[in-house]
């Protein structure tokens, strides 16, 4: 049973409810569920075209798609991180503490075999167990 668990939750995926099923079986009776979303920023000279107002409305609509996911549970804590989305999720649950990553994998396609998916960066870079759904 694990201690700390964070579900990498990627809002426009349908992984989040066989996710947090999973992390509430694999979950000690004092442990905890923490519902991870990684909101990139934009990249170089584009942040320069997009207003600050709609980087906040953007985050707002990442805010409100995460509780929808998560629903009325009470066992899972949301948070929302900014960066780069394996990266970010393997710092997160480092820093955290966490003992076990929860995160789900799309059927790849060819960019993911050259440049590799996001649960395939967190299995590669994660400092604690990581369970991927498919």
């Amino acid at each position: 049973m694990y201690k700390k668990i964070i579900v990498s939750l990627a809002l426009d995926q349908g992984f989040g409810p066989r996710a947090l099923e999973l992390a509430r079986k694999l979950k000690s009776e004092d442990g905890e569920i923490v519902a991870v979303h990684v909101f990139e920023p934009l990249h170089g000279s584009v942040s320069a075209y997009v207003s600050e107002d709609a980087v906040k409305q953007a985050m707002d609509k990442v805010r409100t798609a995460l509780a929808e996911k998560i629903g009325d549970a009470a066992d899972v804590t949301p948070v929302i991180i900014k960066g780069h989305s394996g990266r970010s999720v393997t710092d997160y649950a480092k820093k955290e503490g966490a003992d076990l990553i929860i995160v789900g994998s799309h059927k790849p396609g060819i960019g993911d075999f050259l440049l590799g998916s996001t649960s395939a960066r967190i299995v590669r870079h994660a400092s604690c167990a990581v369970h991927v759904l498919r």
